[in-house]
């Protein structure tokens, strides 16, 4: 079996570390973010952010024509460091926080799925931590 493309996503979120881990973490900032255009919401999240933790986030277009869970279970959390883990269906996720002081450089590598393309799920991933960058730093 052919080992899945690796597709990276990056962003400088001008907030500090600790803020940026929040948001990104916490339920209740989540919904606010997790969603790649205007016309999308996250109207439930959920997060036990540990190793062996879970987590999902219902994601769902406005007009109610479609939605979906994303979910996972985390291989291992560094606090304000480093998130790993697996989408149900077995794909990886990684995700940096790289301090640089008053900002937090996120990386995000994750194994590409077979039934869109590469550029799709890029552009995909890439709105969704553009949505975040916006959000974190409005607040």
């Amino acid at each position: 079996m052919e080992k899945p493309e690796i597709i990276t996503v990056e962003a400088i979120i001008n907030v500090p570390v600790a803020k940026a881990w929040e948001v990104w973490n916490n339920p209740n900032h989540i919904t606010k973010w997790y969603f790649a255009s205007d016309d999308w919401c996250a109207p439930f999240a959920e997060n036990d952010i540990k190793t062996g933790g879970k987590f999902i986030t219902r994601m769902e277009a406005k007009d109610g024509s479609f939605g979906f869970d994303f979910n996972g279970i985390y291989s291992k959390v560094i606090e304000n460091e480093l998130i790993e883990y697996n989408i149900e269906g077995g794909r990886t996720v990684s995700i940096s926080f790289i301090n640089k002081g008053n900002s937090t450089l996120i990386v995000e590598k994750f194994e590409a799925e077979t039934e869109n393309s590469l550029e799709l799920q890029k552009s995909g991933w890439q709105s969704i931590l553009n949505n975040y960058k916006k959000y974190a730093e409005s607040i």
